[in-house]
């Protein structure tokens, strides 16, 4: 199941680097828990199918422009590792940025029940239960 499970994120990323942000919430649990680290405005736990989109709705407002594409996927259990890039242009600055960031999609069957945003990799690392050894390795 690990494979599917990193191929139906690989498919979530096609979308998103498309600017296609709807992709997937189909394979959402409705009970999805979204954790969004301290290192990022608008931090906390969002709770469910609901909690999740509106948290993503007020995020796109935000940019005039934005695509996230996924650099390294890699399975650990029933949990993918993303490793991603953000391009942006902001809305009111028109500033364009790349912000590099980790996040987690934890699999129950073939539904989503948690993503996790981490900006830091040895952070990421530890929530899977990987060194970085262990994540290099396989690279």
């Amino acid at each position: 199941m690990s494979q599917e499970n990193v191929e139906r994120v690989r498919e979530i990323y096609e979308g998103w680097a498309a600017g296609d942000f709807r992709v997937s919430v189909d394979d959402l649990d409705r009970n999805v828990v979204f954790v969004v680290g301290p290192d990022f405005p608008d931090s906390g736990a969002f709770h469910g199918t609901d909690g999740v989109t509106d948290w993503m709705r007020r995020f796109l407002e935000q940019w005039a422009r934005v695509t996230i594409e996924a650099k390294h996927l890699q399975a650990v259990g029933d949990t993918v590792l993303a490793h991603i890039v953000q391009h942006s242009t902001g809305r009111a600055s028109g500033i364009e940025g790349d912000l590099w960031y980790f996040m987690l999609f934890t699999f129950r069957g073939a539904k989503i029940i948690r993503i996790e945003t981490i900006m830091h990799e040895g952070e990421a690392l530890e929530a899977v239960g990987l060194s970085e050894q262990d994540a290099h390795a396989d690279s």
